[in-house]
């Protein structure tokens, strides 16, 4: 299939693009390029692409494409809520726009990269299934359901719009993001010998590795289309339904020397769920997540020696607010996040 990944130059972008290539798909990409620069190690080779604005795409760059895999976003929780407005427009009304623009080229499938957050304040312990009550507590959560609404609404015949709600991602990309959980507790332990819990511990997380993710899309891009027509997915496994707790004594277990530290000075955290991840691999027969929590803990603490990360680059480079904050400071990005 002849494939247009937009945000094919962020951190699942790059983990995703050359396993579509892989599968056998032509696959070009469209990216702001805001991300590009957040490299640890070499940098990758990136499908051909365009270097544009979600919100300045036009109907010539998504023409003559099978399909359309939209990953591009502001996609973090804390930029959401400093800037909720610019997430609504970029999140919610130019992936919209995406979408209707692909329809009108003749795009036939379009997947949508939407988030187990969605549930944010789900309660209880059972497991939250895909028909669950969405009860978002983010700008960021909230912009992802009102497109999946809209996308509902353009689903016809000829364009299948799949909603995959990717539990939170870990694991090494060469463009690395250190502001989503696991990341960040090995990026602290690595560097200061301590894994350090802001929370109390106690919430639930679901975690996915960025390689199944991008698994898991590549099986839904050839997925029959009365398999996964209009219908959304949790893109996870069970296996990885853990606590904060839990997850940060993962990370003491594989950087060796490094201790437990939590102060529970955040709060209480509302975010908490876990998932059920069994409608996916009912459609897409013979599909598991490979990765564990214990074994990305250990790739990216091996990922962080290998490539020497720094508490300067974890700390502005690798953390989405605070890489934007600089741009914006230097000069080189506007107040509505557009190069200068």
């Amino acid at each position: 299939m002849r494939v247009l990944l937009t945000g094919h130059k962020g951190y699942l972008g790059t983990v995703m693009a050359p396993v579509l290539k892989a599968a056998g798909h032509e696959v070009h990409g469209l990216d702001s390029g805001l991300f590009a620069p957040c490299l640890l190690g070499p940098a990758p080779l990136d499908p051909p692409g365009h270097t544009v604005d979600l919100r300045d795409v036009q109907l010539s760059h998504v023409e003559g494409f099978d399909a359309v895999i939209h990953l591009a976003a502001l996609s973090n929780d804390p930029l959401g809520a400093l800037a909720p407005d610019l997430t609504y427009d970029i999140n919610h009304r130019a992936s919209t726009r995406l979408a209707r623009l692909a329809r009108d080229a003749g795009v036939r499938r379009f997947l949508y990269a939407s988030t187990c957050s969605v549930y944010g304040a789900s309660g209880g312990d059972g497991l939250v299934g895909e028909d669950a009550p969405l009860r978002p507590v983010t700008p960021y959560a909230e912009s992802k359901v009102r497109v999946e609404d809209d996308l509902h609404d353009l689903a016809d015949d000829d364009f299948t719009p799949v909603y995959l709600r990717n539990a939170t991602a870990f694991g090494y990309s060469p463009r690395l993001r250190a502001d989503i959980v696991l990341n960040n507790l090995v990026g602290h332990a690595f560097l200061s010998g301590e894994v350090l819990v802001l929370s109390d511990g106690t919430p639930w997380r679901p975690l996915v590795h960025a390689a199944d993710i991008a698994r898991a899309f590549a099986a839904a891009l050839t997925a029959p289309r009365d398999a996964v027509h209009d219908k959304a997915f949790n893109i996870g496994t069970e296996r990885n339904n853990v606590t904060v707790a839990e997850i940060a004594n993962e990370v003491v277990e594989a950087v060796p020397g490094s201790t437990l530290r939590i102060t529970g000075e955040a709060g209480a955290d509302p975010r908490s769920y876990r998932v059920d991840f069994s409608r996916f691999r009912a459609a897409i027969p013979g599909f598991d997540c490979e990765w564990s929590v214990k074994a990305g803990a250990v790739e990216l603490i091996e990922a962080y020696q290998k490539h020497g990360l720094t508490k300067e680059a974890f700390e502005r480079r690798f953390t989405r607010l605070a890489w934007l904050n600089d741009r914006s400071a230097a000069g080189a990005v506007d107040g509505t996040l557009r190069h200068v």
